[in-house]
Order: structure tokens, then sequence, then C-alpha cells
């Protein structure tokens, strides 16, 4: 890709910065995403994990989908990346994931946003470390979140699931759950972790207190049921739940999950989830 390089560079609509986030242990690459036409400080970020099994992916890879994101829904949108399980395995992800939401809730003036709404998002073993980060928000006081967007997360490090164990059995698509299952084992290497709710949320106990959750899932996509089932628990606790299922996906495509994200119906609910957020009444955590 070149035409984000350091610096900022105008793009389809958008100004693109590259710059460095604080993470957990220093910094990391990450991407500012904005409207071109925007005048004024942005009332909402959108802090933006992304896929990779949390043993690959890149910013690059999720770049379509992050100007896509910033364009329909309006809001700033910060990609960042975070340590990946070769590197260092959980809760170095985690814990990275916190700290840039600390980071960016700290420097609005850096990431030209007025520190009013902050919403955390991620796609696939991102939407785990954005619901993740969410727990952590809340259990360590900080910072106040709008919402949490979920899109295809991994939840469930134990691959219990209906929809897991179905594709599982099927010849043709078995690989994609066994890379759910190899990205687990890279990033929770001790068993026991796997029990952890900052290692899969839909283990928690304690889902009382998080903010209102977008969760989308996808027709025949392993990870469907593990997502919905965190959606219904979510309800159950209390937090305002809006669970959206996806078409099918071409799951022997590596950056499916992104596509079918940025071209079918997911920019247009999570556009209607962020627009309920700035309705009175709605507060955040």
């Amino acid at each position: 890709m070149n035409d984000v390089q350091d610096g900022q560079e105008a793009h389809a609509g958008l100004t693109i910065k590259s710059l460095k986030a604080q993470g957990a242990t220093g910094p990391l690459p990450a991407r500012l995403y904005r409207l071109r036409a925007a005048r004024a400080p942005s009332s909402g970020l959108i802090v933006f994990f992304h896929q990779g099994g949390f043993i690959g992916g890149s910013l690059d890879e999720c770049d379509e989908f992050a100007r896509a994101l910033a364009l329909r829904s309006g809001a700033a949108v910060l990609s960042a990346s975070y340590t990946l399980a070769c590197r260092q395995p959980f809760p170095a992800a985690v814990e990275d994931a916190y700290a840039v939401l600390q980071w960016a809730a700290r420097c609005p003036k850096t990431l030209s946003w007025t520190g009013e709404r902050l919403l955390t998002a991620g796609i696939e073993a991102g939407g785990n470390l954005a619901a993740v980060a969410a727990l952590m928000a809340r259990d360590r006081g900080g910072p106040a979140l709008a919402g949490q967007i979920l899109v295809m997360p991994m939840l469930d490090p134990g691959l219990t699931s209906g929809s897991m164990r179905a594709l599982k059995r099927n010849p043709d698509i078995a690989g994609v759950a066994d890379a759910c299952a190899a990205g687990y084992r890279g990033y929770l290497p001790r068993v026991a972790d796997r029990m952890h709710p900052y290692a899969s949320p839909l283990q928690s106990s304690r889902l009382k207190g998080l903010p209102p959750a977008l969760i989308l899932s996808a027709q025949e996509d392993p990870l469907c049921d593990e997502a919905e089932q965190y959606g219904a628990r979510l309800a159950a606790a209390g937090v305002r739940a809006t669970v959206c299922r996806l078409p099918p996906l071409p799951l022997n495509d590596g950056l499916a999950r992104c596509r079918c994200a940025r071209e079918h119906s997911a920019l247009e609910e999570i556009a209607v989830f962020i627009g309920a957020l700035e309705a009175p009444g709605i507060p955040s955590t």
C-alpha cells in the first residue's frame, strides 16, 4: 500500500495519519482515519483492532475496512496494532489493547477528537481484544466507554460451539476451524489460561456494567455461535446488546471477514448503533 506513509495523507474523502500509539510496554504502529471534510475534532473515536488469529494480521490487512468504517460512521478511527503471540503470548495482546484505550482517552488533541465518546471495536481476534478491553476498562476504573463493536469475534478458546463443531466435520472447510485452534495454541500455550475471562470473555461470570454492544456474526462461520452466545449473555446481564447475522463467508479467503463486513450490511448496522449511542439516555460506562 503506497498512500499511507509517515505523516498525513489524503485519500478518498479521508485523511490518514500514521502514528505511534502507547502499548503496555512501548509504542505500537497505528493509523488514524478522519473525514477530510471535518473542520472540528470528532465527537467519537473508535479504537479498532485487526484480525489474524492472534498470530498474524496487520494494519494493512484491515486498511480498507478501517477506511470504510470512518467514512460510514463519521467517527475518527484509530486502527492499532498489538503484540502478536509469536513474540509474546497472552496476556501481552490484551494488555496492549487496554493500554491503547487508556492512551487514546488521555490524548484527545493528538487524535483530533473531543474526548466525548470512546468505543472499542475489532474483527475476529481483534474482536476478542475489543471485548476484553471493555472488561478491563470496567474492572480497572476506566476509561469510560460508550460502546463495543465486535465483528465475528473469537471468544471461545475451547472451540466447543455448535457452529465450530459442525464445520470441523466438513472436510472442505475444516481447515478454517484448524486455523482457529492454531491461533489459540499460539496465544494461549498454558491450558489454564483458556478459562481466564481476559482470554475468553465468553467464560466471564461478571458481565454487568459493560458498555452497549453490537455483535456481528456471519452465516456458516465457525465463530457464529460463540458471537451470538456472548450477545445473549450480555443481554441476560442487563447490557444493551444487539446481535446481527451477516451473509455466509467465503471461508477459504483469509480476508473474508473484513471483506464481508465492508461489503454487506455491517457498516450500516454500525452506523445505526453509533447513532443510537448519541441519543439521550445512553450513558457511557
